[in-house]
């Protein structure tokens, strides 16, 4: 059976840990506008502003400030970024939307769930004090702004 213990996430990663749950709900907004057969390119264009305005700026600084606490040579490692790299080619494609949108659906929650259940618990026992505070330093203090345009999930 599975626990249903919290994570204690460190304060300094709890900022990550937000852009993440922002992450799964776009992939819940995906999953909604697909279900509610919304015009793919109307969904595609939220998931574009989604991926320019928050989630390439994740991506670079969990793989400069983050990942870097770990050995490169680190399984988690090597899989988290092999795992952004698929992420950032499906967000990049204009091929086969109503596939591509599954897979960014798909790809997305579970490496999400992977960063906060496996990744960051292994960072955060390997990080020092200085490390987490370069994280807490680097992180954009800006509040998420959803893009009003866009409700089609509602």
């Amino acid at each position: 059976m599975k626990s249903t213990t919290p994570i204690k996430r460190a304060p300094e990663l709890r900022p990550l840990s937000h852009d993440h749950h922002h992450g799964l709900l776009l992939c819940w907004k995906i999953k909604t506008g697909m279900a509610k057969n919304i015009d793919l390119q109307r969904i595609k264009k939220y998931v574009d502003w989604f991926y320019e305005i928050y989630l390439k700026t994740h991506f670079e600084l969990e793989e400069k400030y983050v990942f870097t606490i770990l050995e490169a040579d680190n399984a988690l490692i090597e899989q988290a970024l092999k795992e952004h790299r698929t992420l950032n080619e499906l967000f990049e494609s204009t091929s086969d939307l109503e596939i591509n949108l599954k897979r960014i659906e798909k790809e997305l929650d579970s490496h999400i769930r992977f960063e906060e259940r496996v990744l960051f618990a292994e960072i955060q026992k390997a990080a020092t004090e200085e490390q987490l505070k370069k994280i807490e330093e680097i992180h954009s203090k800006e509040a998420f702004i959803e893009n009003e345009d866009a409700d089609f999930w509602s």
